[in-house]
């Protein structure tokens, strides 16, 4: 389960997500560390630009692509107010990143949206083990998802 120091990271993820709504975005985001604990990027969404594949989980593995070498982006952890969607799982193993966790479930956000009568994604969810067998994956965390779903929720039902 989550220590302070995830937790710490975790609330910062939130964070990203909160200052995404604020932009007019979904409400996700997502910090990348190192294995020393440095923050070395962080994103959050920016689909709201068109192009839905500016995921934050995605804009991070393009960063450690670009930026770390193959044994630090394994000994590396991203954090993420939401579970990788299929899209992002796969980039995430692409590039070889070590441990994901996260606040919010794809299953939690799905039944989330379901009763906002949101309409499904076009791209199935899927957990993150299914795309990336192996992959040690932490979450959700209960009293930081509680936050995720109210942001969710002000996203789709704004006043």
């Amino acid at each position: 389960m989550a220590d302070d120091t995830d937790l710490r990271h975790l609330r910062r993820c939130v964070e990203l997500a909160a200052e995404a709504l604020e932009v007019g975005d979904e409400p996700f985001g997502s910090v990348l560390v190192a294995a020393d604990g440095t923050v070395l990027a962080e994103d959050h969404n920016r689909v709201a630009s068109g192009d839905r594949t500016r995921h934050p989980e995605f804009e991070l593995a393009r960063w450690a692509a670009a930026n770390m070498t193959p044994g630090e982006r394994a000994a590396a952890t991203v954090y993420t107010s939401g579970e990788h969607c299929p899209m992002c799982a796969a980039a995430h193993g692409w590039v070889g990143l070590g441990r994901i966790v996260y606040v919010s479930s794809s299953e939690q956000l799905a039944s989330w949206l379901a009763e906002l009568g949101v309409p499904a994604p076009p791209v199935r969810t899927l957990p993150i083990h299914e795309v990336v067998p192996g992959l040690v994956v932490e979450g959700p965390v209960p009293g930081l998802a509680e936050q995720v779903r109210d942001l969710h929720r002000h996203f789709h039902t704004p006043s």
